[in-house]
C-alpha cells in the first residue's frame, strides 16, 4: 500500500455547515432552496431529548412561508387548541394563589397582526426540527450527515479544509468547502478553532431543567391552563412549568441561588416539583439537564471564509424566545450572500456585511432578553406575600400589578422580531437622517433602507412577501413610476438577478413610499427613491457588495 492510499479522502462541498440543529437545517435549507449545494454535519444522532426552543417567531415564520412549509409548522404535534397564558402564582399551584394572568388565545385562534401575513407558533425543537430536516433534505443538494464530528480546520487559497470523524466508522476524512459556517451551538467547536472570543456575561443564572410526564396535570390544580406558569416566593421568582407538549409533558425550569454551578440532586428534584404544585402527585422523571444563562455575542461573525451563526454566534437567556429566531435570521441573511458569491454576482464586500448586519441585532437581543429575565426574576423582600391574611392579601395585589405590568414587555415583542433595520449595512443606499424607531413592542412599517420590506395583501390575495426571495425585486408603484429599464440594464451587465414588478395599488405605494424599491432576496429594502439614478450601474455595485469601501477580498 503506498503511503497515498493513507492519505484521508477529500470530499469538496462549496458550502460547510457544522451543527445540525434548527439554524444549521435552516441554512442548509435555504441554500438548497437557492440551488446551491452543501454538507452538514452534525456529531449527533439528531434527536432532541431537552427542547431548547418552543417558540418560532412571527419573522421565522415569514421565512417558512417562503420555504412553503407553513402547513408543516401548523401541523406539529403541539395542539393547537391548548391555552398560551402566562400565569404568575404565588406560592404554589394547589394551594397558593394566581396574582396575574397574560392571556394569549391558542395557536388556532391567534391571528397575524397587520403587520405580516404570519403569526408565530408554538412549535418546540422537538417537532420543529424534524420540519426543518424534512424541508433541507427535500433538495438532492443537501448532504446531511449525523454522527459526523468536526475536528479542525484549515484555510486554503480556494476556501477551507475541515477534518471531519464519522463516528460510527472511527475514521476521518476531510471535505474542501469554499466556505464553513459554525452552527454547532453555544460550547462551537469552530469558534473554539478560530480563536474568536464571546464578550458579555457568561453567567447569568445556573438552572436546570427537569422534563417531566403527567397526563391530566391541569386536574391537579384549580387554575384555568395557561402555557407557563411563573412560581414566586417572598423574594421573587423561583421556578417556571412549561406545558412542553401541550399534552402530558413539562418542563421545569429550577433557578439556583448559588453563583456557582451546581448539580442538584434527584431528592432536590422531586423537592421543587412538590413544592411547586403543592401536593403529592404520580410522575416520570424524563430528563435532567443542569445549564447555564448567558449574555454573550461573539466578538467576530467572520474570519476569512469561515462564519458563525446561531448560538455559536450569540448566547442568550431564553426568556422572550429570541435565540433560535435570530440564528434563522442570521442563516438566511447568509445564504443569500453565499449564492451571489458562488454564482458569480456577489461582490468582494458583500460578504463583509453579515457581520455589520447580524452582530447589532445579536446584541440588542441578548441585551433584551437579559432584561426579561431580570424582570421575572424581580428581587423583592415582601415578608406577609405568602401569608393568608388581609395584609398578606394586599401585598400579593400590589406585587401582582407590578409583577403583570412589568412582564408585559418579554410578551410583547413584535418589534424585536420585526422591527431591525440594517442601517450601518455598506450594501444599503442609504439616505441619511435618522433611522425607525426601535421599540420592542411595537413595529411600524418602513421602507427606510435596511429594514424589512413591509408586508402589505395584494388583491390575488398574496402578500407583498411572496414577491421576494429568489432574487432582487425593484417594485414599480403607482400609476406615474418611472421607466425602470436603466436599473435592468444595470442588473443584467453584471448578472445580478432582478425581476421588476409593477404594482398600481395605492395601499402598497403608501406602505412603501416611494415609487421604485428595491429589495434583497432576504426581504430588506437595500434602496429606495422616486427616480432613477443618474448611474444606475454604481447602485447596482453597491448593493451587490462592489464599493470601494468595502471591497475585501471574499
Amino acid at each position: 500500500m503506498s503511503a497515498q492510499d493513507n492519505e484521508p479522502q477529500i470530499f469538496e462541498t462549496p458550502v460547510l455547515i457544522v451543527g445540525a440543529g434548527p439554524v444549521g437545517l435552516a441554512l442548509a435549507g435555504d441554500l438548497g432552496w437557492r440551488g446551491i449545494a452543501c454538507t452538514i454535519v452534525e456529531q449527533s444522532d439528531g434527536a432532541i431529548y431537552q427542547p431548547r426552543q418552543d417558540l418560532v417567531g412571527i419573522r421565522t415564520m415569514e421565512f417558512c412561508r417562503r420555504w412553503g412549509i407553513v402547513s408543516d409548522v401548523e401541523a406539529s404535534p403541539y395542539p393547537r387548541d391548548y391555552p398560551q397564558d402566562n400565569i404568575y402564582i404565588a406560592g404554589n399551584l394547589a394551594k397558593g394563589w394566581e396574582i396575574g394572568r397574560y392571556e394569549n388565545p391558542p395557536m388556532g385562534d391567534e391571528r397575524p397582526p397587520p403587520q405580516s401575513p404570519q403569526k408565530r407558533e408554538r412549535s418546540p425543537q422537538n417537532m420543529f426540527d424534524p420540519i426543518l430536516k424534512k424541508f433541507a433534505t427535500s433538495f438532492d443538494s443537501v448532504d446531511l450527515r449525523y454522527h459526523h464530528r468536526f475536528r479542525s480546520l484549515r484555510r486554503t487559497a480556494e476556501g477551507v479544509i475541515a477534518e471531519i470523524e464519522d463516528c460510527g466508522q472511527q475514521t476521518t476524512f476531510h471535505i474542501a468547502a469554499k466556505y464553513l459556517v459554525g452552527c454547532d451551538g453555544a460550547g462551537s467547536a469552530v469558534r473554539t478553532a478560530l480563536e474568536i472570543p464571546m464578550e458579555g456575561n457568561p453567567a447569568l443564572t445556573y438552572t436546570t431543567n427537569v422534563i417531566f410526564r403527567r397526563a391530566g396535570f391541569e386536574e391537579l390544580h384549580d387554575k384555568r391552563p395557561g402555557y407557563r406558569f411563573i412560581f414566586l416566593t417572598a423574594t421573587g421568582t423561583w421556578a417556571t412549568i412549561v406545558a412542553i407538549n401541550g399534552s402530558d409533558q413539562w418542563r421545569m425550569s429550577i433557578v439556583q441561588s448559588s453563583d456557582r454551578p451546581r448539580e442538584i440532586s434527584d431528592d432536590e428534584v422531586h423537592a421543587a416539583i412538590r413544592k411547586a404544585v403543592g401536593i403529592e402527585f404520580d410522575y416520570e422523571i424524563l430528563s435532567i439537564v443542569p445549564w447555564t444563562r448567558r449574555e454573550l455575542v461573539a466578538k467576530r461573525f467572520r474570519d476569512g471564509n469561515f462564519f458563525l451563526a446561531g448560538d455559536a454566534a450569540h448566547c442568550m437567556s431564553p426568556t422572550g424566545g429570541f435565540g433560535m429566531n435570530t440564528g434563522v435570521g442570521d442563516a438566511v441573511d447568509l445564504s443569500w450572500k453565499f449564492a451571489a458569491m458562488l454564482d458569480g454576482w456577489g461582490g468582494g464586500g458583500l460578504l463583509a456585511s453579515y457581520e455589520t448586519e447580524r452582530r447589532p441585532v445579536a446584541v440588542r437581543n441578548v441585551t433584551e432578553a437579559s432584561g426579561n429575565l431580570a424582570r421575572m426574576l424581580s428581587p423583592e423582600d415582601n415578608s406577609a406575600f405568602l401569608e393568608d391574611t388581609a395584609e398578606g392579601a394586599a401585598v400579593r395585589k400590589e406585587v401582582g400589578r407590578r409583577f403583570s405590568e412589568t412582564m408585559k414587555r418579554e410578551w410583547q415583542t413584535l418589534g424585536i422580531h420585526l422591527g431591525y433595520c440594517y442601517d450601518r449595512s455598506p450594501i444599503c443606499a442609504h439616505e441619511g437622517g435618522a433611522s425607525p424607531a426601535q421599540d420592542p413592542a411595537t413595529y411600524i412599517q418602513s421602507t427606510h433602507p435596511g429594514s424589512r420590506a413591509p408586508h402589505v395583501w395584494l388583491s390575488d390575495g398574496t402578500s407583498t412577501l411572496d414577491l421576494f426571495g429568489s432574487g432582487f425585486v425593484l417594485l414599480r408603484l403607482g400609476a406615474g413610476a418611472p421607466d425602470a429599464q436603466p436599473l435592468a440594464a444595470a442588473a443584467r451587465c453584471c448578472k445580478m438577478p432582478l425581476e421588476i414588478v409593477t404594482i398600481e395599488d395605492p395601499a402598497v405605494l403608501e406602505a412603501y413610499e416611494r415609487c421604485l424599491v428595491l429589495v434583497r432576496p432576504d426581504g430588506h429594502v437595500a434602496w429606495r427613491g422616486d427616480v432613477v439614478p443618474p448611474e444606475p450601474a454604481t447602485l447596482m455595485d453597491l448593493v451587490r457588495g462592489v464599493n470601494s469601501e468595502g471591497d475585501l477580498t471574499a
